[in-house]
Formats: structure tokens, C-alpha cells, sequence
């Protein structure tokens, strides 16, 4: 299994960018997958996560409402569309997938086996 995340760069506090995650490796097909991020000399912080089969969602209360998960079932993607960027949103964001036979939401990192490998997201004041 396989997770390629894209999307991250430069922006200015109250631009925004959007992340890509594609899963691949044969068969898999996760049906909980979720973002998370890690700042400089900090901890793995969840973002958002998203269960594809029944599309329900959840976010970290400092993204809510300015963050939007969403997945394309077809594709085996998620993706995450970040709004109002505040400098506090720097990190590098980890997609991150549970295990196949899994349906419910965790915000732990450590509920999720399979990882992308981070793309870097700056957010200037």
C-alpha cells in the first residue's frame, strides 16, 4: 500500500491551498482515511478524516470550518481544501489510511497503519 500526498506550498495567511492523497497497491481500498499535520518540534496532530462509505466526517477544532475533507471513491483519493490559512496551519501534512476492514473515524495517529509521506504547507503572516 502506497499513499502519495501533493498540494502543499507557499501561501499567505488567508489564502488557500489544496491536498491531494491517492492510494495505491492493488487492491487496497481504505475506508476511513484522514489528514494529519506535524509543526516543527511538535507532535502528530490530527486534521480531519473522512469514512468514504458513509461519508461522514470529522475535524480538529481549529480547522473547523475553514478545512474540508472529501473523497473520490473511483479514484481512491481524498483530499483536503484549506481556507483562511492562518501561520499556525505550517507543518507538513501526513495522509494516513485505516486498515481495509475498518469504518469508524479515529483521530489518533496511532489507529492508522498506512502512511503518505508528508508534503510541506508554509503559511506566511
Amino acid at each position: 500500500v502506497q499513499l502519495q500526498a501533493s498540494g502543499g506550498g507557499v501561501m499567505q495567511a488567508g489564502g488557500s491551498l489544496r491536498l491531494s492523497c491517492a492510494a495505491s497497491g492493488g487492491t487496497f481500498s481504505s475506508n476511513v482515511m484522514a489528514w494529519f499535520r506535524q509543526a516543527p518540534g511538535k507532535g502528530r496532530e490530527f486534521v480531519a478524516a473522512i469514512s468514504k462509505g458513509s461519508a461522514a466526517s470529522s475535524y480538529a477544532d481549529s480547522v473547523k470550518g475553514r478545512f474540508t475533507i472529501a473523497s473520490d471513491n473511483a479514484k481512491n483519493t481524498i483530499s483536503l481544501q484549506m481556507n483562511s490559512l492562518k501561520p499556525e496551519d505550517t507543518g507538513v501534512y501526513f495522509c494516513a489510511a485505516r486498515s481495509q476492514r475498518v469504518t469508524v473515524i479515529a483521530r489518533s495517529h496511532t489507529q492508522y497503519p498506512y502512511w503518505g509521506q508528508g508534503t510541506l504547507v508554509t503559511v506566511s503572516s
